[in-house]
């Protein structure tokens, strides 16, 4: 309501200033006033300082926002190829910087320097090959070698051998969570089918699969330390876009469709958070989340709790009502670790099995007459 009373107020301001306008226009009426609406000298020179000024006020504001916001942009990469996206993307920030500031510079600056003048005609330049010829052959060759270096360190990023040692590992983006799905000691992951979805069963994994038998399911991705992780993603409903932040990965998670990724982790969780650019960090959010909670116990509520950092896997695309709240934790353990971890885990033939398993049999007198108990089946050897 409050904000619609805003929206009222702020309409009828417009109309009253609309009105202003006009009744200020009749008042002249009769006085010498220019209204031929064409621009005179003085004009002019306003328009060509207003043209300095925004060009002031364009760099100002780009050099308080590096200083106020230079600290948001992600850090250190977490994977291996990161270093690649990172140089390609530091480099890419340079041309642009260098172009933009070449080009805006010399547009206000021969905005002001040729304004108009009265009895004043512009020179006119029918072609200039010259310029022509500069202002299109240094962009090509640019663009050229900065499309060339993306395509290399694009085609290093996304090349994964077949014959190469991985961990194989699917991701199922569904509105609005992830599931992880492990290869077991096969290294091979079970065929998967909407269709099968029953149950425990949420990725629709065929249980009837031999390569399915050791297939793990979890809602929190364990993964090693130094071994290439070769990611396949599913969705079940509508286009996600899977994006490891810290690990500078993302791909799109297509229904109908299997698109793959893979990455190495160099950090685990533990020596990520140790960086000391993190724990400044940290020590930052916490000191605000500190802030907040007095505000938030003065009105009775609970307070924040301290922020730890792990690694996240978040949804890139905008899916759908709850997609803010669409991650999953992500944890780099030791080789050793993670073994540990995995051998903890149950495998989604062994959960299906304990849901379909029958109830404690009734003693005889509790038995119900003509009652009957259906044991569901599933196909899986």
């Amino acid at each position: 309501m409050t904000s619609l009373l805003v929206i009222i107020v702020l309409v009828l301001l417009a109309v009253a200033l609309w009105q202003l306008t006009k009744i200020f226009d009749l008042t002249q009426v009769g006085s010498s006033s220019d209204s031929s609406q064409v621009a005179n000298d003085k004009d002019n020179n306003i328009q060509g300082y207003l043209m300095f000024g925004f060009l002031a006020f364009l760099y100002i504001f780009t050099i308080y926002g590096l200083l106020a916001w230079g600290d948001m942009p992600l850090h250190t990469p977490a994977s291996a190829h990161g270093g690649q996206v990172d140089n390609l993307m530091n480099i890419t920030w340079v041309l642009i910087f260098i172009v933009q500031a070449i080009t805006q510079v010399l547009l206000y600056y021969f905005a002001f320097k040729y304004k108009g003048k009265k009895d004043q005609k512009a020179l006119y330049f029918a072609d200039n090959n010259k310029l022509e010829a500069l202002w299109s052959i240094i962009p090509a060759v640019v663009l050229a070698g900065l499309i060339l270096y993306g395509l290399y360190a694009w085609t290093n990023i996304m090349f994964v051998d077949e014959d190469e040692d991985t961990i194989v590992v699917e991701v199922y983006a569904q509105q609005f969570k992830w599931t992880a799905r492990i290869a077991g000691e096969d290294n091979v992951l079970g065929k998967a089918n909407v269709r099968y979805i029953e149950g425990v069963n949420t990725l629709g994994v065929d249980l009837s699969d031999k390569n399915a038998e050791d297939d793990i399911v979890v809602s929190e991705l364990h993964i090693p330390k130094g071994k290439k992780i070769h990611f396949k993603f599913r969705s079940q409903d509508v286009l996600h876009s899977a994006y490891f932040p810290h690990f500078r990965a993302q791909m799109n998670c297509v229904p109908g469709m299997v698109t793959e990724f893979a990455f190495t982790p160099i950090y685990t969780t533990s020596e990520y958070r140790e960086l000391p650019y993190m724990v400044e960090k940290v020590a930052h959010i916490n000191e605000l989340r500190a802030k907040k909670s007095v505000e938030l116990i003065a009105k009775g509520e609970s307070g924040l709790d301290p922020y730890t950092f792990d690694y996240l896997l978040l949804c890139n695309k905008i899916c759908g009502a709850s997609h803010y709240n669409m991650q999953m934790k992500i944890v780099v353990d030791t080789p050793e670790d993670y073994k540990k971890w995995l051998a903890d885990q149950t495998t989604l033939v062994a959960q299906v099995k304990a849901s379909l398993e029958k109830p404690a049999e009734e003693t005889p007198g509790e038995a119900k007459e003509n009652d009957t108990v259906a044991a569901p089946e599933v196909a899986m050897k």
